[in-house]
């Protein structure tokens, strides 16, 4: 619909500097007014501004009533396509296009959701809620609305496209969800993506274990196999109720006031070199410890009260929204407790 309607336009401003050069030649020689006046008489007449005077000669009068048609004709097309490429959002969609594309050139550490249907919508419900900002790319017209409903940055687009991933601000980008419908275009994405960003956090998800191996394979970080993991939950449910009882207890979906955290250990961390039970984690925060991962990329899924905190080292904790902030605060660098 827009480029028909530029279209129209552009055979529009054709229209009239042809009739205008013919007006100018008929002027010229019925009248044999030199080239200035005839352009002049031309100009005044087609643009159906009026003439200064009446041109001499039934021949010119003749002339000019069918300058005047013409000029009718084409102010009518000229403005019939400039309605429509006003109502066809040429030029409001153009701008609404470029203030998005600046906002999304201002994105530093966001995600990329390529593929927004259910799977994709929750991954971006749970961005929100932890006040991060994402970019959505797909496709499909009803799922970009909604997008655009939620105030959603949006890229029109597959996520298999290069040019698309770099509108999204891959390079700039701190991870990206492959959240389609189709393995295949998952796969496509996972391969697009860590082409174009070696190191960027990517999580795939797959329907089968052959595409989920497949997605590795190709750079995928981690596959979720949504239906895979809606049957294990269901069957746990059944087999071991108080077991998943106490998981809906720990985790954010059962219970909405605890979330987990992971805290990095950087050289500028004031609690590097300390033991958990030095630090008083749980006393002083209140949050829990419930896994390590060392620096090698080994995991303490028990970590001893006693194990020393190193540089290089993740926490994995448990608590309210306020413990983890005591502790993110506990743990925090001199820099940044300054800053």
């Amino acid at each position: 619909m827009q480029t028909f309607s530029l279209r129209r336009f552009a055979w529009a401003l054709a229209a009239f500097v042809a009739v205008l050069a013919v007006a100018t030649l008929g002027y010229h020689t019925i009248t044999g007014e030199d080239w200035t006046s005839s352009f002049y008489r031309g100009a005044v007449t087609v643009s159906l501004t009026g003439l200064d005077s009446k041109p001499k000669g039934a021949g010119a009068e003749l002339f000019t009533i069918l300058l005047l048609v013409a000029g009718v004709a084409i102010f009518l097309y000229v403005a019939g396509a400039i309605v429509e490429v006003i109502a066809g959002g040429v030029l409001t969609g153009a701008l609404a296009d470029r203030r998005r594309r600046r906002a999304i050139e201002k994105l530093r550490d966001h995600f990329i959701i390529c593929g927004y249907g259910r799977v994709g919508r929750r991954v971006g419900s749970e961005l929100r809620a932890a006040g991060r900002q994402y970019v959505v790319v797909d496709f499909n017209p009803a799922v970009l609305t909604e997008a655009r409903a939620r105030n959603d940055h949006v890229v029109e687009g597959n996520g298999t496209r290069d040019e698309d991933l770099i509108a999204a601000g891959i390079e700039r980008a701190a991870g990206l969800v492959a959240a389609s419908d189709s393995d295949v275009d998952n796969l496509y994405i996972t391969v697009s993506a860590r082409n174009a960003r070696p190191e960027i956090q990517i999580v795939s998800r797959a329907s089968t274990e052959d595409a989920a191996s497949k997605m590795l394979r190709a750079g995928a970080d981690r596959v979720v196999q949504p239906y895979s993991s809606a049957g294990q939950e269901m069957a746990k449910l059944m087999l071991k109720p108080t077991v998943s009882a106490f998981l809906d207890i720990v985790s954010r979906h059962g219970g909405p006031d605890l979330r987990f955290e992971e805290i990095e250990i950087t050289r500028a961390c004031p609690q590097a070199g300390r033991t958990i039970r030095e630090v008083r984690i749980r006393h002083q925060t209140g949050a829990l410890v419930v896994a390590m991962r060392k620096a090698d990329g080994s995991f303490d899924t028990t970590p001893d009260p006693d194990v020393e905190i190193q540089p290089g080292d993740v926490l994995i904790a448990v608590g309210t929204e306020n413990e983890l902030r005591a502790l993110e605060e506990l743990f925090a660098s001199s820099e940044a407790v300054a800053r």
